[in-house]
């Protein structure tokens, strides 16, 4: 009976080392921003007959991406709110004021998960962002663009996804009307593996 015993254990050995290798391990990638394959846009209603739009030049950031368990993953993002580029000098110079982003006291946003859910087509992101000197919670509405081996030699994948804030929240209380109370970010990523 002892062969036997150990041929089964030997097996079921084998079968729980297949198993572990067959499940992915959670992977790291470092948010390309240095090729332009990543942004962080806004828009806001003007008036309420337009949208105002911009974007944020200058940031950066890691995501751990499981694929085999989404809530093994993890983002961190942060951004240099000076950069802030609404397409015109004198409303970017506004922007930077203590009206808004009050970039003297408070230079760098920040955005950290505290949970990520679904699927990779319909993906809950929450976590914690720190604008303007305050930290809330939101939810990032995201999804999967893509992945594999880029022209170069590396390993790439792709996300986007959508937000909307409250100004006021975030102690931005300038009077900009009533249909600009709230500012949506559209969100860009493409990450290398590191």
């Amino acid at each position: 009976m002892k062969p036997f015993k150990t041929l089964a254990m030997c097996a079921g050995m084998s079968l729980a080392a297949t198993a572990q290798i067959a499940q992915a391990e959670p992977v790291t990638y470092q948010i390309d921003t240095q090729g332009m394959h990543a942004a962080v846009n806004f828009k806001i209603q003007h008036l309420g007959y337009s949208w105002l739009t911009g974007r944020f030049d200058d940031f950066e950031g890691t995501y751990v991406y499981d694929k085999d368990e989404l809530s093994n993953s993890r983002v961190e993002v942060t951004i240099d709110t000076a950069s802030v580029n609404s397409n015109h000098a004198e409303r970017d110079k506004h922007l930077r004021s203590d009206d808004f982003l009050s970039v003297a006291d408070h230079p760098k946003a920040v955005f950290k998960s505290t949970s990520i859910s679904g699927t990779d087509n319909a993906m809950t992101i929450e976590g914690d962002l720190t604008l303007n000197g305050v930290t809330r919670t939101i939810v990032i509405d995201a999804q999967k663009v893509g992945e594999g081996k880029d022209p170069w030699g590396g390993y790439r994948s792709g996300f986007e996804g959508t937000t909307t804030l409250k100004l006021a929240d975030f102690d931005i209380t300038k009077d900009l009307g009533p249909a600009s109370t709230e500012v949506q970010l559209m969100l860009h990523v493409e990450g290398i593996k590191q």
